[in-house]
């Protein structure tokens, strides 16, 4: 069965494409969950219109984005937190916690935004990377240092 993809589908294809897919797994995931609808002369003029119009939306997100990516350079941002002798943490610092410590100094930053392989589980200096966009990343840095009791 020929459809076109509404929503990039990882390993299938970008929006817009035409792609040949098994009759199942269009009936029974792609059409329903709506990535994708049976690729026809109507709906191929419908999704030309969604195309253009994502282009449009892609392009002025990613102007903010690279906007907040400036304005992101530089930044450190310092936990506190209790630890151990051998400088490991009781608890961690994770993407939630860095998140609400931008939040803190007025960036508003989705924790899935932030790209973290595991939670910080040592005390020192830490390089996380946040996604603003599928093309725009900054680094940031994160220090942990030892809580005072």
């Amino acid at each position: 069965m020929e459809v076109i993809l509404r929503e990039d589908v990882d390993k299938l294809g970008n929006r817009g494409q035409v792609v040949k897919v098994a009759d199942g797994y269009a009936r029974n995931y792609l059409l329903p969950k709506r990535l994708a609808v049976v690729a026809t002369g109507a709906n191929k003029k419908m999704i030309e219109q969604e195309r253009q119009a994502h282009v449009r939306r892609e392009a002025r997100e990613m102007g903010e984005a690279e906007d907040l990516s400036k304005l992101l350079t530089g930044v450190v941002l310092t936990f506190a937190r209790k630890a151990g002798e051998q400088e490991q943490l009781f608890g961690s610092v994770t993407a939630q916690d860095i998140s609400d410590a931008l939040a803190a100094k007025n960036f508003t930053i989705d924790r899935r935004k932030v790209h973290l392989d595991d939670a910080i589980k040592q005390l020192g200096e830490h390089h996380v990377t946040i996604r603003l966009h599928k093309e725009v990343t900054v680094p940031i840095q994160v220090n942990v240092v030892r809580e005072e009791e």
